[in-house]
């Protein structure tokens, strides 16, 4: 009897202690005074900057842009290190996040899909104005990757995060002139979707995802991390995070030492988050990557 009771008592402060912290979260993100910049053009950005252990009991610097999706005033869009279909086994061009911002006169932007870190190139689909620039790099012989069941698509300059299948190269079907498969898929249609249990999804690292709000704002967001001033987050804190923003769909893009944002202007050329990839907290650590995700003025 004394040990039902033990054990009765352990879970109702188990229960308690996990609503309070959820609870403590949701007030912090409700309230926080996030530190905007007007960007011109309905574009605006803000950050800030958690640094008392305040959000998931640890120091986080989030940073989002943010731009209504019928924004007369922007395009948004893919960019690419290189442009072509490359043969087996070629290298291919990777760059600076802040490079292909700045060859593609983006106002803004951030890191986009999984690459080849030795060859270059996308792993997943990526088609950029009707030219496929990558293809999938997954087998029949294996499941397909979480990262290659979403997808972002443009056509005519309407923004949407879909949802694709267990179906193999379900991606090529897809009708929008440019695409870019990325995942997991964290919210779709106001769900929160279901993540597999593992140390990617698991365990903090930095983040970029994109989402579209309840309001049809598009938001380009990014998390650091790795360092004792910016943690990083699992996918489920990035997923609540999300969730919070208002936002009805997100998806998760690469991130680790490619998570990088850019801002037209700015100093550092641009670099206003914290790439990890020197271990340091500055703007200093951008790694190169295959594509990007980018906000234009038309």
């Amino acid at each position: 009897m004394k040990r039902l009771l033990l054990t009765a008592y352990l879970l109702t402060v188990f229960l308690f202690t996990t609503n309070a912290q959820n609870y403590a979260d949701s007030l912090m993100l409700t309230y926080v005074r996030w530190i905007p910049t007007d960007l011109g053009n309905g574009l605006t950005w803000k950050s800030y900057h958690f640094n008392q252990k305040e959000l998931f009991s640890s120091n986080q610097f989030v940073s989002i842009v943010q731009a209504k999706l019928n924004n007369k005033n922007l395009k948004f869009a893919l960019g690419s290190a290189d442009n072509y279909v490359p043969e087996v086994d070629t290298l291919r061009k990777l760059k600076l996040t802040s490079t292909i911002a700045f060859e593609n006169y983006a106002l803004a932007a951030v890191n986009g899909g999984f690459f080849n870190t030795k060859r270059g190139g996308s792993v997943d689909f990526l088609k950029i104005n009707k030219k496929i620039i990558d293809s999938a790099s997954y087998t029949s012989s294996k499941p397909i990757p979480e990262h290659s069941m979403a997808a972002i698509t443009i056509d005519d300059n309407n923004f949407k995060i879909v949802k694709g299948g267990e179906k193999l190269y379900w991606e090529k079907s897809l009708p929008q002139a440019s695409v870019l498969v990325t995942g997991p898929l964290l919210i779709y249609n106001n769900e929160e979707q279901e993540l597999k249990n593992n140390p990617f999804n698991n365990n903090r690292h930095p983040r970029t995802c994109a989402c579209v709000t309840k309001d049809d704002d598009l938001l380009l967001i990014t998390v650091d991390g790795r360092n004792a001033m910016a943690q990083g987050m699992t996918l489920h804190e990035l997923t609540y995070l999300s969730r919070m923003l208002g936002c009805k769909d997100a998806i998760n893009l690469d991130g680790g030492g490619s998570t990088t944002m850019y801002i037209k202007g700015q100093p550092f050329e641009g670099v206003v988050n914290f790439p990890c990839d020197n271990k340091q907290f500055d703007h200093y650590g951008e790694r190169a990557v295959s594509n990007i995700l980018i906000i234009l003025k038309k």
